[in-house]
């Protein structure tokens, strides 16, 4: 390696660590002077290259001042974990092994890996170990990804090639979904060509789980979706009783456990009964698992289904029907999910129970402490996320502005059942409970003055 180029990743490294270092001590959302500063990079494409140095001195003097501390102790969020330490080592050598990671032929470690860590998944999730397993860019594109196997292999069954004859003309698939759905299984679903006024909506109770009760008819040309943990109460759909009665029917079960499928790994595992009788799981590992963005799983009972609708095989690029350019979007792709792997190895099974215990605990004692404080908790708080509101709406918005400009801490508004609240979520290895009490400190007091 050129000396120029290593004295430049050192300086990088230097850079890097001291940002980790400063990180908990921080403001959790940037000040005004730091988002003002960045537009000192809105400039024309310069005629002329500036130094590597230049151009990284000024990526840390200005952009670190105005990222979100979001993998900080104080980051209460939209489900978002910081980076353990071990997934972030890996992923500084995947970062100098800057492989293709598409198939065998183009990185046999990357392939190797990323196969040991999708058996690793669902052995920690408790899934069918015949499921192929793809590492793709987010919940989002992993529920494509499994739609789309879902969609071909309904339409299979009817007798329609959907491979040869596409959508024109093809019997129509039904959408079962949950009243509270989140809005990524949308997306997926509308990308796919399935309009949002044709979807079947399952009614849920107070808890916004699907009603059984309610659920729309079943039969082999449905779809039925189904989560576990609900953005924002945090519970799981009656999967015990809701998938053999779909699979009596004929119908594709798939299930959104962006964050709650690992709830699984913990001691509250009981929460999740049954999901292991779905056709496919979505779930991400920059969530609970806390691996670095962006990372996430498309998980396939019949891994031959989800091979068929995601294959990209060419006669200049064959690979495996598990070679992982067949299992998600992505041709070209980063190896992503080495971190994953990385984060299992250094945990364990015991450690990766332990941290989502912790924040199963750490969420019951800050909605307890909450509630004592005057504050409705709108939610039974059976995973990580506790559910909040004021004495009223004014009051609700105004304390969760306050405590987003403090920079002591930060989460996001929501709402439920047509009312403001805001979600606390509780996610980040990092946190402890000091900083869980720093967070409902800060609550009281305002509460108080508000």
């Amino acid at each position: 390696m050129p000396t120029e180029e290593r004295l430049l990743l050192a300086e990088a490294d230097r850079r890097a660590l001291a940002y980790l270092d400063q990180t908990p001590a921080r403001r959790v959302f940037p000040d005004a002077a730091a988002i003002a500063a960045l537009a000192a990079f809105d400039q024309p494409l310069p005629e002329h290259g500036q130094t590597p140095e230049k151009v990284l001195t000024q990526l840390d003097e200005v952009g670190s001042p105005a990222t979100v501390a979001s993998n900080g102790p104080r980051y209460f969020g939209f489900v978002i974990g910081a980076t353990l330490p071990a997934a972030a080592a890996a992923e500084r050598l995947v970062l100098a092994w800057d492989q293709c990671a598409s198939s065998f032929d183009n990185s046999p470690v990357a392939d190797r890996l990323e196969k040991v860590a999708g058996r690793w998944v669902c052995e920690a999730l408790g899934l069918p170990r015949e499921s192929a397993v793809g590492f793709g860019t987010s919940a989002t594109a992993c529920t494509l990804a499994c739609l789309s196997a879902a969609r071909r292999t309904l339409l299979a069954r009817l007798g329609w090639d959907f491979d040869a004859d596409g959508l024109m003309g093809a019997p129509e698939i039904r959408v079962v979904l949950s009243e509270t759905a989140h809005i990524t299984v949308k997306k997926a679903l509308r990308i796919l060509g399935f309009g949002m006024n044709r979807l079947h909506y399952a009614a849920v109770d107070a808890h916004g789980r699907i009603d059984p009760a309610r659920l729309p008819a079943l039969d082999a040309r449905t779809l039925l979706i189904l989560q576990a943990g609900e953005v924002n109460t945090g519970e799981f759909d009656h999967f015990a009783e809701l998938i053999p009665r779909a699979r009596e029917a004929g119908a594709w079960v798939h299930v959104d456990g962006a964050f709650g499928l690992w709830a699984r790994a913990s001691s509250s595992a009981h929460l999740a009964e049954g999901v292991e009788l779905a056709d496919s799981w979505t779930s991400d590992g920059h969530k609970w698992l806390n691996t670095p963005y962006d990372s996430a799983m498309a998980i396939c009972r019949d891994a031959d289904a989800l091979a068929a609708a995601m294959n990209s095989d060419a006669a200049y690029a064959t690979a495996s029907k598990d070679a992982q350019k067949n299992l998600t979007l992505e041709f070209s792709r980063r190896a992503r999910g080495v971190a994953i792997w990385a984060a299992l190895a250094s945990l364990g099974r015991d450690g990766l129970r332990e941290m989502i215990d912790r924040h199963i605990r750490q969420a019951g004692e800050l909605a307890e402490a909450l509630r004592a404080g005057g504050y409705q908790v709108l939610n039974r708080v059976v995973l990580n996320q506790v559910l909040v509101r004021g004495d009223s709406d004014e009051q609700t918005v105004a304390i969760r502005e306050a405590a987003q400009a403090s920079g002591e801490v930060w989460f996001g508004p929501t709402v439920w059942q047509g009312r403001p609240a805001f979600r606390l979520s509780l996610s980040s290895w990092r946190t402890r409970d000091a900083d869980v009490q720093t967070l409902a400190d800060l609550l009281l007091r305002l509460k108080r003055q508000l």
